[in-house]
C-alpha cells in the first residue's frame, strides 16, 4: 500500500464539492493529486503524520452498518492506528467512535419533541456503532440540545438541565451502554439538584454494564463573541478526573479546555490514555486552531485525543447581540464539524465532513502511549518543581514579571 490512499476508497473523501460532505482538506488534496502525486503525498504526511512509518490506516467498514448509516444519511469513517509490538505487553486493542451531528427539530418547538428527535437519531448512530464494534464512544457537548447558551435566556431553555444520574439522556444511555457492552460519555446541561439546582456542563461517564462510573464537568468557561456560557453556568470544582473502564483510563476536556495547555496537561499526569474533548465551536472564531490543538496536546501528553464538534446552523426565535459589536441575530454562525482523532505519535486522521452528521471511528493500540513516552521522556525531562514555583509566585498580588531589561534603552 502506498502513502497516498486509493482515491476511489469508501473510506476516503470523494472527487466531488467540499460542499457536500466531504472534508474541505480531502477535497483539495484529491484534487491536487490529480495533477501532482507526489506532492500531495507529501502533503498528507506533513497534515496527518505518519504511524509506524505509515498514514493511519483504513479500518474496514461492517457491510451491514455501512448500509444503515446510508439509510440514515450519516457519514461512517473508520481508521486504525498500530503500535511496536512488544514482548512482554499484549496488545491493548480499543475502538473509540465520535459522534458528531446537527439537531434535527427546529428550536421553537416544543423541548420534549426537541430532545427526543436528537435521541432518536443518537440511538441510530450508537447502533451503527455498536456494529463495527466500537468499546468506548463520545457524543458532542450538550448533545441533549441546541447550543442556546448565545441567547442568554433562562427560559425555555434551561429546561433541557437534567440530573446526571437520573436524567432521561443517561437513563437512555445507561440502557445503550449495558445492550452494547459500550463505555458512553454523555455531554450535557445538569442541574445539580442536591446543590440548590445548580446548572453545569457535564459530562457523565457510563460504564459497559450500563453503570454510572462518575461525572466531570467544563473546567474553563468561554466569555468570547456570542459564547457567554457563564449566564448558565460557572467553571467546575472536579478538577481533571481520569476513569478507570474497561477500555483504558479516560477524561473528558470540555470544548473551550482545549484552548489551556495545562488543562490538557493535568489529564495526562492523572494518568489518561484517551482525552475526549466533545465540543461545539464555529468556523468564524476557532476552525484554525481545530486541527492543531488536540493534536499538540496528544504529542505533548502522549494519549490520544477523540475531537468531537456538532454540525449545523441553529437559528434562534429571538435575536441575540454580541460581545464583538455586530448586529443582533438569531445564529452563532455554522458548526463545522470536522471530528478526528489524534495519537501521541503526532498522527492522525482525516476528519469527518463540516456539515453532516457522521461516525468517526478509530482502532488504537493503547500500547502506543508509553512507547511513545519512552521515546521522548516528556515527562522525565519536565521541570515541573520550577514550574510550581513559578505558578505559586504568579498567583500572588504582589507578584513581578521576572523581565531583564536592556540598560541602554535608557540612555
Amino acid at each position: 500500500t502506498g502513502l497516498l490512499p486509493s482515491m476511489s476508497d469508501k473510506n476516503q473523501s470523494e472527487k466531488s464539492s467540499p460542499n457536500t460532505r466531504n472534508n474541505v482538506v480531502e477535497f483539495a488534496i484529491n484534487k491536487l493529486s490529480e495533477q501532482f502525486p507526489e506532492e500531495a503525498k507529501e502533503l498528507r504526511g506533513v497534515l496527518y503524520g505518519f504511524n509506524q512509518g505509515s498514514l493511519v490506516q483504513d479500518l474496514p467498514l461492517d457491510k451491514s452498518a455501512e448500509q444503515m448509516a446510508s439509510d440514515n444519511n450519516f457519514e461512517l469513517k473508520a481508521y486504525k492506528f498500530t503500535a511496536a509490538p512488544e514482548q512482554t505487553r499484549n496488545p491493548r486493542i480499543v475502538r473509540i467512535g465520535l459522534i458528531q451531528n446537527s439537531i434535527v427539530e427546529k428550536t421553537n418547538k416544543p423541548i420534549e419533541k426537541q430532545y427526543l428527535a436528537i435521541q432518536n437519531k443518537i440511538e441510530k448512530i450508537i447502533n451503527v456503532a455498536a456494529k463495527m464494534g466500537v468499546n468506548v464512544i463520545c457524543l458532542q457537548e450538550a448533545w441533549t440540545c441546541p447550543f442556546f447558551f448565545c441567547t442568554r435566556e433562562k427560559q425555555p431553555w434551561l429546561e433541557f438541565a437534567e440530573s446526571a444520574t437520573e436524567g432521561r439522556s443517561t437513563k437512555f444511555l445507561q440502557r445503550m451502554a449495558k445492550t452494547h457492552n459500550m463505555v458512553i460519555v454523555s455531554p450535557i446541561l445538569e442541574r445539580d439538584e442536591n446543590h440548590g439546582s445548580t446548572i453545569w456542563n457535564t459530562a457523565v461517564i457510563i460504564g459497559h454494564n450500563g453503570n454510572i462510573i462518575g461525572k466531570t464537568r467544563k473546567n474553563h468557561i468561554p466569555r468570547v463573541g456570542d459564547f457567554n456560557e457563564s449566564t448558565y453556568y460557572m467553571e467546575s470544582q472536579l478538577g481533571h478526573p481520569v476513569f478507570q473502564t474497561k477500555y483504558g483510563k479516560i477524561a473528558v476536556n470540555i470544548c473551550y479546555g482545549r484552548h489551556h495547555v495545562l488543562n490538557w496537561m493535568a489529564y495526562g499526569l492523572n494518568g489518561a490514555e484517551i482525552v475526549f474533548n466533545p465540543s461545539a465551536t464555529v468556523g468564524s472564531l476557532s476552525e484554525p486552531m481545530w486541527s492543531i490543538e488536540a493534536r499538540n496536546a496528544s504529542i505533548a501528553n502522549n494519549y490520544f485525543v477523540g475531537s468531537v464538534n456538532r454540525v449545523g446552523t441553529e437559528l434562534f426565535p429571538s435575536p441575540f447581540t454580541s460581545g464583538d459589536g455586530k448586529p443582533a441575530h438569531k445564529d452563532l454562525g455554522e458548526f463545522y464539524g470536522s471530528s478526528y482523532v489524534s495519537a501521541p505519535d503526532a498522527s492522525r486522521t482525516p476528519g469527518l465532513s463540516r456539515n453532516s452528521d457522521g461516525l468517526l471511528i478509530s482502532e488504537v493500540d493503547l500500547n502506543l502511549c508509553q512507547q511513545v513516552k519512552d521515546k521522548w521522556c516528556f515527562q522525565m525531562t519536565a521541570r515541573y518543581e520550577i514550574y510550581a514555583k513559578f505558578l505559586k509566585e504568579f498567583v500572588k498580588s504582589d507578584f513581578k514579571p521576572q523581565v531583564i531589561a536592556d540598560v541602554s534603552l535608557r540612555e
